[in-house]
C-alpha cells in the first residue's frame, strides 16, 4: 500500500541498541523483531501503578560515555537529535521490556516504525513493576478508597444504613452516581468480594468496616429464605419507585429476563465466602449453606421421583422459572433445559474455592456435630461433579481451539444459542485454565493427605490433577495461539471458533479487549508458572503472563479517576460510549479487578521469584471468635503441599509462636473476642534457610523497636 501513514503500539523486549543510529530492535511475543526508531520528540517514562506521579528511577547515564559514543552536544549539526540520542542511551537497555506507541509509515516497499511515547516496565532491564512486594497492595488499596470516597464520602466506620441510602450499582466514568439508583444484588456481592479482599491484603480497617455492613445489608435486603429455612434464594435488585424500596425479584438482564439465572445466584455468595473466610460468622455461613441447598434441589440434574426433566447426567442448568422452580418451564425460551459455562464453572471460583478454604481442615468447634463434615461432604461432590463436567463436556472436539461452552440438557453443546453462536470467548477459557489449575493444586492435597492416611484415594485424586493440568495448559496454549495479542500483549475478547477468513483468528465483531478476560489471562498464566517451574513451558506462560499484566497496568488503569475502564481497542485506547463509562454496573462492580489484586500477589510472590529476595507476604483476618469455632484455617488459596509454609503469627499486633508451619489451621482458642490475626507465608520451593533466617532475624528486630517502649 502507498502513502499509509497510521498509530501503532507494540509492546516487547529490547535485543539491540543503535545508539548513533537512534535505533532499539525488539522481540515481540510473537517471536518477531522489528526496528523501531527515536526522534526528536520521543518521550519516555516508567510503568506507573495507581495514584502514582513517576517512577522514573533510570540511572543519569555516564556522560564520558555518552560523548564517545555521540560526540560533543555543542559540536552536533542537530543538537536536539544529540538529545534523543542521549535519551535511547539512557532509557533502552538490553533485556528492558517495553511498550511503545509511535506512527507506522509505509509508502510501497519503503517502510518505518518511529516511537513517540516510550514506556518501560521497570527503571532496570529484567524488571517489571507489578512484580515487586507491594504493587498489588497500592492497587487495591488505591481503588478502594476510591469506591469508598465515591460512594460514602469521607466516611471510615460503615453502616447497613449507609449501603442502603448511599450505594449505587452504576456510577459513571469519574464515579458520580447516575441517574438509575438501582441496587443489584450480585453486583453488590462482588463489591463485597472487593472490600474483603481489600482487608485480606490491606489489613484496611476502613475496608472491614464496609466488608461487614455490606454483608449484613446484603442479608437483610435481598435474601429469600423458604417457609422452612431450609433454601435461600436472592432478589435480583432493588430499586426507588418515587416513594420507597421497591424489590425486584426475577432478573432484569437482556438473556436473563424473568428467570431465576443461576450464575446470578451463584455470585451472589461471592463476596458473603470470601467475607466468611475473614470473620467466620456463622450466621453468614447459614445463608451461604440454605442457598448451595438450593443450588442442588433446584438447578442440579439428578433423577428424582421419575421426573423427566431431570436426566441425572449431572450438572446444573443455567435457569429456572421463578413461579414453578422449574427449568422445563416454557417461559424460560432460549434459557429452556440449558447448561452452560456460567451454571457449571463459576462455582469454583465464585465460592467453592473459599468455601473449602475456610471448612477444609474441618474447623475444631466447642461442640463437634456432624453438620460440618457433611458440608464438606457436599462441598467437595459439587467440586468434584463440577471438575468432571468441564474436563468431559468443555474440551473442544471439533478442530476448534475453544471450549464449548452452552449445552442441551444431555450435554450435546449447543453452537446456536442467541448472540453467542458458534463463537467462543477468550476469557472465558482462560478462566477455566486458571480455575482447572487451581482445582489440581487441590487434589495434590487430597492426594497427599490420602497417601499420610494410607487411604485407596491417593491415586485417584492424583489423577484427576493430572487430567487438570493437563487441560489447563492445553487451553493455554490455544488461547496463545488464537487469543492472545501477541503484537501488543493483552487478549481479545469474542471469537469465531471456526474461522472463515484462513487465519488462526476471526474476530466475531471488533478486536476490543475487556478488562475482566485481561484478569483471567493474568491469572491463568501467573499459576501456570507454578505448575512445573524452571522448565521451558513455565518460561513461555510467564512470558504471556507478563505481557498480559503490561497490558492491564499500561491501558486498563485509569490514572485520572482511579479506576478501570471496562473496554479498550486493540492497542489500549478506551471505550467509553454505548454504556462501557459505568464503573460500578453488573460487570465491573468492583469485583474482577479486586480478585485480580488479590490473587496476582499470591501467585506472583509464591511462584515468581522477586527481585529483592524476599518473597514473603501476609494475609489478614477477623474472626468473631465467639461462637465456639477454636481454629481458623488461613490458606490463602488453593496451593499444593509444598508450595508455602507459615513464617509468622501476630493476634492484635503481638507475634506468637507457629506451632507448625506447614499445618494452615491457626489455635484461636485462647481468643476471646473480635481479634485481628495476621499470618505472613513464605513460599518454599525458592527458599533456603540462609534467606529463611535472615528474615527471622529482620523480623525480630523490627519487633524490638516496636515493642522497645
Amino acid at each position: 500500500m502507498k502513502a499509509q501513514y497510521g498509530s501503532l503500539m507494540v509492546t516487547g523486549s529490547v535485543v539491540s541498541v543503535n545508539v548513533s543510529e537512534a535505533l532499539m530492535r525488539l522481540k515481540l511475543l510473537s517471536g518477531e523483531e522489528i526496528d523501531v526508531g527515536v526522534s526528536r520528540n520521543t518521550q519516555y517514562e516508567v510503568l506507573r501503578n495507581v495514584g502514582d506521579e513517576s517512577r522514573d528511577r533510570v540511572p543519569k547515564p555516564d556522560e564520558e560515555e555518552v560523548e564517545r559514543l555521540l560526540g560533543s552536544r555543542d559540536k552536533a549539526s542537530d543538537a536536539a537529535m544529540w538529545d534523543a540520542k542521549r535519551s535511547l542511551f539512557k532509557y533502552i537497555k538490553v533485556g528492558i521490556m517495553v511498550s511503545i506507541r509511535g506512527v507506522a509509515s509505509r509508502n510501497g516497499e519503503v517502510s518505518s516504525f518511529s516511537a513517540r511515547r516510550v514506556v518501560l516496565m521497570g527503571s532496570i532491564p529484567r524488571s517489571y513493576g507489578w512484580e515487586e512486594t507491594h504493587w498489588w497492595l497500592q492497587q487495591i488499596n488505591t481503588l478502594f478508597e476510591q469506591w469508598m470516597d465515591v460512594l460514602f464520602k469521607d466516611k471510615r466506620e460503615l453502616t447497613e444504613n449507609d449501603f442502603s441510602g448511599f450505594y449505587r450499582t452504576n456510577l459513571d466514568l469519574s464515579g458520580d452516581p447516575t441517574s438509575d439508583d438501582t441496587q443489584e444484588c450480585a453486583t453488590m456481592s462482588r463489591f463485597l468480594y472487593g472490600l474483603s479482599s481489600s482487608y485480606l491484603l490491606t489489613g484496611n480497617d476502613r475496608a472491614f468496616s464496609a466488608a461487614k455492613a455490606c454483608a449484613h445489608y446484603l442479608i437483610n435486603a435481598f435474601s429469600v429464605l423458604t417457609h422452612d429455612h431450609m433454601y435461600c434464594f436472592w432478589k435480583f435488585s432493588r430499586k426507588h419507585d418515587g416513594k420507597s424500596m421497591k424489590d425486584i425479584i426475577s432478573s432484569k438482564n437482556g438473556d436473563d429476563n424473568g428467570t431465576y439465572a443461576l450464575y446470578e445466584q451463584i455470585y451472589a455468595l461471592a463476596g458473603l465466602t470470601q467475607y466468611y473466610r475473614i470473620t467466620q460468622d456463622t450466621n453468614i455461613l447459614f445463608y451461604i449453606t440454605r442457598t448451595i441447598n438450593s443450588f442442588e434441589k433446584f438447578y442440579r440434574d439428578e433423577k428424582r421421583n421419575n421426573d423427566p426433566c431431570f436426566t441425572g447426567k449431572g450438572g446444573y442448568f443455567s435457569h429456572i422459572d421463578p413461579v414453578t422452580m422449574r427449568p422445563d418451564a416454557e417461559v424460560l425460551g432460549q434459557n429452556k433445559m440449558r447448561k452452560n459455562w456460567n451454571s457449571i464453572g463459576d462455582h469454583i471460583p465464585a465460592y467453592l474455592v473459599n468455601l473449602l478454604l475456610a471448612i477444609d481442615p474441618l474447623p475444631k468447634t466447642a461442640e463437634q456435630d456432624s453438620s460440618w463434615e457433611n458440608l464438606l461432604v457436599l462441598c467437595r461432590k459439587m467440586l468434584d461433579d463440577c471438575v468432571e463436567n468441564i474436563l468431559t463436556h468443555f474440551p473442544p472436539q471439533d478442530g476448534s481451539k475453544f471450549v464449548n461452552e452452552r449445552f442441551f440438557a444431555d450435554w450435546t453443546p449447543d453452537h446456536s444459542w442467541g448472540w453467542q453462536q458458534d463463537r467462543g470467548i477468550v476469557g472465558h477459557n482462560l478462566k477455566i485454565s486458571w480455575n482447572l489449575t487451581r482445582c489440581a493444586h487441590y487434589y495434590l492435597c487430597l492426594s497427599h493427605n490420602a497417601a499420610m492416611d494410607g487411604s485407596k484415594n491417593e491415586g485417584k485424586y492424583k489423577d484427576l490433577a493430572d487430567r487438570c493440568y493437563a487441560t489447563a495448559k492445553m487451553l493455554g496454549h490455544n488461547m496463545e495461539e488464537v487469543g492472545v495479542d501477541l503484537i501488543r500483549g493483552g487478549i481479545y475478547d469474542a471469537l469465531e471458533r471456526h474461522p472463515s477468513n484462513g487465519m488462526p483468528t476471526e474476530f466475531a465483531w471488533e478486536s476490543t479487549k475487556d478488562f475482566w478476560q485481561q484478569e483471567q489471562a493474568i491469572l491463568a498464566y501467573y499459576i501456570m508458572v507454578g505448575i512445573k517451574p524452571g522448565d521451558e513451558e513455565s518460561a513461555r506462560f510467564l512470558e504471556l503472563a507478563r505481557y498480559c499484566a503490561a497490558f492491564w497496568n499500561l491501558y486498563f488503569v485509569d490514572q485520572k479517576n482511579r479506576n478501570i475502564y471496562f473496554r479498550t481497542t486493540e492497542s489500549g485506547s478506551p471505550i467509553v460510549q454505548n454504556g462501557y463509562d459505568i464503573q460500578g454496573g453488573h460487570a465491573i462492580a468492583g469485583y474482577h479487578s479486586f480478585e485480580l489484586n488479590y490473587l496476582a500477589h499470591l501467585y506472583i510472590r509464591t511462584y515468581v521469584p522477586s527481585a529483592s529476595g524476599d518473597e514473603s507476604f501476609t494475609i489478614t483476618f477477623r474472626p468473631k471468635c465467639n461462637n465456639g469455632i477454636r481454629t481458623l484455617n488461613v490458606l490463602p488459596d488453593f496451593f499444593r503441599p509444598g508450595d508455602l509454609k507459615i513464617l509468622g503469627i501476630k493476634v492484635n499486633g503481638m507475634p506468637r509462636s507457629v506451632q507448625d508451619a506447614h499445618r494452615f489451621q491457626v489455635d484461636i482458642s485462647d481468643i476471646k473476642e473480635e481479634s485481628e490475626v495476621e499470618v505472613e507465608f513464605l513460599p518454599i520451593r525458592r527458599t533456603t534457610p540462609d534467606l529463611e533466617a535472615r528474615i527471622q532475624k529482620e523480623r525480630a528486630g523490627i519487633a524490638d523497636i516496636n515493642f522497645a517502649k
